[in-house]
C-alpha cells in the first residue's frame, strides 16, 4: 500500500512532466511557423519556389507555360501587375520578367511580397534567380517602381512524373503592408522641400 510519502513523491513527478510538457507545447508553437517556412522552402511543398545561385548549363527542348499572377491586400493601397501576364520559356533556360507596382494611397508605404506556384508539385522545380520577393519596398505616394524576377524550371523535372502532364505554371504573388513601416513614417514626416 503506498505511503503518504510515496503519493507525494508520485504527484511532485507527474506535476513536473506536466511542466515539461506545457512548456515543450510552448515552444514548438513558437518555432512552427519558422520550421513550416524552412520546410516548404527545401521540399517545395505547398508551390513554394527555390532559391538558385547558378543557372543550369543549358537548356531542354521541352518548353512550357508560365502564367504570371498579381495580388494586393486590400490594407496596402497599390497597383500591383504583371508586365506580361504568360511566357514560353524552355526548360533550364534563364528567363526575365517584370511586375509594376504603384502606390496609389497619398502616404509613403512599405510593401513586402509573398509568393507561390501552381500547381503545387511545380514548386520543387521553380527556381529563383534574383527576385523583387526576397526584399520590401518603399513606395512614396504615386511613385511606380518595376520589379524584375529572374528564374528558371530545373531540368531535374524531367525526371519528376508528376510533372509530365504539366505543361502551365504560375507564379502568383500578393503584396502586402510590411509589419515595420519605421522608414514610411519617417519619409512622411520629413517636410516637403520647396
Amino acid at each position: 500500500m503506498a505511503t503518504q510519502r510515496d503519493l507525494s513523491r508520485s504527484n511532485r513527478r507527474t506535476g513536473v512532466m506536466l511542466a515539461g510538457l506545457v512548456v515543450g507545447m510552448v515552444g514548438l508553437s513558437f518555432a512552427s511557423v519558422p520550421l513550416y517556412e524552412l520546410f516548404c522552402q527545401v521540399t517545395g511543398f505547398g508551390g513554394t519556389t527555390q532559391v538558385a545561385e547558378t543557372v543550369p548549363d543549358e537548356a531542354i527542348d521541352r518548353t512550357m507555360t508560365v502564367r504570371f499572377d498579381a495580388n494586393t491586400n486590400k490594407d496596402l493601397g497599390w497597383r500591383f501587375e504583371p508586365a506580361v501576364r504568360t511566357m514560353e520559356v524552355r526548360v533550364g533556360e534563364q528567363s526575365l520578367a517584370f511586375y509594376r507596382a504603384t502606390n496609389t494611397s497619398d502616404v509613403p508605404v512599405v510593401g513586402t511580397a509573398s509568393f507561390n506556384v501552381s500547381p503545387h508539385k511545380a514548386g520543387p522545380h521553380f527556381a529563383k534567380v534574383e527576385c523583387f520577393c526576397f526584399t520590401e519596398h518603399l513606395l512614396e505616394p504615386g511613385q511606380s517602381i518595376d520589379m524584375p524576377v529572374q528564374f528558371f524550371l530545373d531540368p531535374d523535372l524531367m525526371d519528376d512524373r508528376k510533372m509530365d502532364e504539366v505543361t502551365t505554371v504560375t507564379l502568383s504573388y500578393t503584396f502586402y503592408p510590411a509589419p515595420d513601416q519605421t522608414k514610411a513614417q519617417q519619409l512622411a514626416s520629413v517636410p516637403e522641400q520647396r
